[in-house]
This record gives C-alpha cells, structure tokens and sequence, in this order.
C-alpha cells in the first residue's frame, strides 16, 4: 500500500565465474554467506519485543501515527518510481556508488549491477557472487572496489568463513574490472589490517589511493593487533591493478584516540576509523572514527595529516559517516548509536542521540577547527520495532543552499535543509511501516544518494528503490550532471 501520510499525529515531534591472477570471482553459482549488519559483528536474528511493545506498536498503526506494516508513506514532494527486490544476492543490501547510466549497490554477497537509464524502470546487467561483509562499493574509471570486513578462508569469492584467529584468515581490498559492465572480472586483492569496513576513493590520473577504515583489533587477531590506530592506504596503478598494494599506514590518533567507557560512558572507544569522506577539489578530508570525529589534509594523498579533531561525550556513541557541504565549511557527522540494529528514533532515545551533528569549519589553513552548532534528528514517529538511527547520505547540489538526503534504516529517506547550520529542518521524506510489530528486525534504507536528478536507496531488506524529489528548493540541482559519483570522494559540483 502507498499513501501520502502527513497527519497531525503522523508529524508529532519526538523529543558471473572468472579467474585472474589466481582469483575466483562467481557470477551467481552458489548460495549466500551469512550476513551482519553495521558495524559488524552485530547479530541479525530478530530480536523479540514485550508485549507492551508490540502492543504500543499496533496501536500506533491503528491511529494513524505511524504506517502500517510494510505500508509506503512520503511527503508530498517525492514520488517513488521504482523497486527492484533482491534476487539472486540475499545478503543485505549496503552502500551504492553511480557511473554513467549505471549504479552499483553493495550486498553482503556481493554486488550487483543495475542500468538506470530509464529510472522508473531499472534493469539488472549483472549480480557478482563473492561474499564477505559488508561489501562496501566504489567505482573510478573501469575499477571497481570492494571491501571484506569478515574473516575469510582466502581471498577469493568462493571463501568461505574462518576464524580471525587463524593467521591463514583473510580480510581486505578486492578490485575488479568493470569494463564489460556484463561480466565483471576479479583482479586485484590487498590484505589490510583488520579488514576493511568501508572505503574511501583518492582518485588520480595514473593511479587511485583507497583510504581504507577498519576497527577493533584484538590480541588473539594475528592480522589485526591492537593499537590499531590508523588508515591503510593503498595504492592502486589503473593501468596494473594487480599490483595494488599497502603504501602506508599513518597514524591519525597517537594518543590513543578517545579512551571509551568508562571514562566516557556509552562512547565507543576508538581502535580505527569507521568512515571517512575526502573533498578532493580542496585536498580536505574529514574521519568518523568511532568515537572521534576528524579533519584532515590530503594535500599528500600518502600522508594524510591531521588539522582538527572533536569529541563528543554527551551525545555520541559512534562516528559513523562525514559529508561536508559544498563550501567545504561545514560537516555533518552521524552518530549510529545502537550500531544500526536498535530502535532509537524514540521519545526513550529523544533528539540528539543516533542523530547528525552539524559542524562549522571556521579558520584558516591548518588553524581550521570543528564548531558545533546543532544536532538534526528525524521527528517522525518510529515503532520500538523500527532499528532506525542516522546513516549514509549526499548532498543535494543547490547552489546557496545546504541540502543533503539521508538513510535512517527504517526512519527511511529524509532530506533536509542545514544552510543555517543551527536551525535544520526536514523538507521531505520516505519510508516503510515497520517489519514486524512484535521483533527488532534490521531493515531499510542503508544508503539514499543524489545522482543526476533522482534519489536512489539502496534498502536493506526491499531492494533498490528510485525515487523523484520536486521541490523549488531542491529543482536546480537536476541541471548538475556527474559522470561517476562515490559519495565518500565528494565532487565539486559547480566547478568541474
């Protein structure tokens, strides 16, 4: 069912198979690998709720304040376009990245490929087995990259999982060759330390740096030993992939980075980054780095070098994503609290926790600092059964205005406006009832990117969605064009 839900009560505020190089790569030949969701390691059983829960969660549906199980609702402003469910990848969706007519969506089974020349009609061009969360995705030129952050019993995509205990383990960076957009072909693989969770392009003419971010080493990892407190970078010749290797491995916290309970209740203690969003057209980049948020120079792309850094103690339980505005004087840092498999879009939870912090860029050169001004949280209602909480999302380029679309898992897509960086507000949304009225159950969008004049979400547990946003504010950011979009190597959009 799809409805325009915008009641009083619904707007209450809450407070293919190839070798290569040794390398198997699987076009759909096998079942899918058991799947966590973010941050990893999290369980993905469904969690039963009480039966105070269940039935606040059905009287909510019942008086409208919140969408029925499964029901569309959305703001006047979006109309959806499409859906493509899974097929053969039943792993959970994750990030996506864009190229031409083409996007990328990321599974915890792999990846597929989707032709979006026609938006309202999306067409599948290919679906690559190779497990190994989350599969984070990422594309320059005819190179694609693809993170594995779960121990594997090799490198291939055929592995299957191993204890990180055993040295023989491995985790890292995959690259393949997306020339034939039909039949991708695996060539490259890096091994990291601690896996690679998420990844960031640092593309250049000759060769491509992949900033990667991992976390939580522990003693009896042979390949992942604490202190881990750094970025892998790699370096990734276009012209010999397979010759991509570890070129660095710079320290960004030599105190340690933030200690964690019990000095700082309910903060995570920080063992590495978990995202980092570079803005090449300013040799800016700035980290969320579980429980410190970073700014940074990448003047050098192999030596990253630290300008600021922030805490916040109060509030935030883990850095999650960084997007800055196209100005480059602010950035919006996510807190995923709960580590995206609880319900914290509640009255319990309130408005500035799982929420965004906003953060002015003020100064010069390296005498540049972080200021907070706000905290934005969707204000729409969420059942206890709903994990929502503030996830990957893009600007939307306007220029004059700061506007941005967001996934919250199953608080949906909301898109909203922080030019005053101290008053943001919600000018659109998108989403689903709850799964399930009577478990917690891990759903939703994972990610909701801008590309070329539509919004594409990549849903957890629903599939690829398109929607299309028409808003006078929103409207002149369909006349910018992009070749290729990675989110985390955020383009300059008006000087190109």
């Amino acid at each position: 069912m799809i409805s325009l839900h915008t009641s009083p009560a619904r707007r209450r505020r809450l407070g293919v198979a190839v070798a290569a190089a040794g390398l198997l790569a699987t076009l759909l030949t096998a079942g899918p690998a058991a799947a966590t969701p973010d941050p990893g390691g999290t369980a993905t059983a469904r969690t039963d709720v009480s039966a105070a829960q269940e039935a606040e969660a059905a009287a909510a549906i019942s008086s409208g304040e919140i969408p029925g199980v499964d029901e569309i609702v959305h703001s006047s402003n979006i109309t959806h376009l499409a859906n493509v469910p899974k097929d053969a990848l039943k792993g959970l969706n994750t990030d996506l990245a864009f190229q031409g007519k083409y996007a990328f969506a990321g599974n915890y089974d792999g990846f597929r490929i989707y032709d979006i020349s026609n938006p309202k009609s999306p067409k599948t061009v290919a679906q690559v087995l190779c497990p190994g969360s989350q599969n984070d995705v990422s594309v320059s030129g005819n190179l694609l990259f693809l993170s594995t952050d779960s121990s594997r019993s090799d490198n291939s995509c055929t592995s299957t999982t191993q204890p990180a205990t055993e040295k023989s383990s491995w985790e890292g960076m995959k690259v393949f060759d997306i020339s034939d957009k039909r039949n991708p072909k695996y060539v490259a693989a890096v091994e990291t330390a601690c896996g690679s969770h998420t990844h960031t392009l640092v593309p250049e003419r000759k060769n491509v740096y992949v900033y990667v971010s991992s976390y939580s080493p522990r003693e009896t990892f042979p390949d992942c030993q604490p202190p881990h407190d750094g970025i892998s970078v790699i370096k990734v010749p276009r012209n010999a992939p397979e010759k991509a290797a570890v070129v660095n491995f710079p320290v960004l916290f030599p105190d340690g980075g933030n200690p964690g309970a019990p000095t700082n209740p309910g903060v995570s203690k920080t063992t590495g980054c978990h995202d980092i969003t570079v803005l090449p057209s300013k040799d800016l980049a700035a980290g969320a780095c579980m429980g410190d948020g970073l700014l940074f120079s990448i003047r050098d792309p192999e030596n990253p070098r630290i300008i600021d850094r922030v805490q916040d103690n109060v509030n935030f339980a883990f850095w999650h994503s960084a997007t800055f505005n196209q100005k480059a004087d602010k950035v919006v840092f996510t807190d995923e609290l709960g580590g995206g498999g609880a319900a914290t879009c509640n009255e319990e939870i309130g408005p500035k926790r799982g929420a965004d912090g906003i953060y002015d860029i003020v100064g010069k050169g390296d005498h540049r600092k972080l200021v907070f001004r706000s905290y934005f949280k969707i204000d729409r209602p969420q059942a206890d059964t709903e994990v929502c909480v503030a996830h990957n999302g893009s600007i939307i380029p306007v220029k004059g205005r700061d506007l941005m679309v967001q996934a919250w898992y199953q608080g949906g897509v909301s898109v909203w406006d922080f030019t005053d960086s101290s008053k943001p507000k919600e000018i659109g949304y998108f989403e689903r009832g709850p799964v399930s009225t009577d478990a917690v159950t891990t759903a939703g969008p994972w990610s909701a990117y801008y590309y070329n004049g539509y919004i594409y979400s990549n849903d957890i547990a629903k599939g690829f969605d398109v929607l299309k946003l028409d808003d006078r504010r929103t409207d002149p950011a369909k006349r910018v064009r992009l070749d290729e979009l990675n989110v985390q190597t955020q383009p300059d959009y008006f000087d190109r």
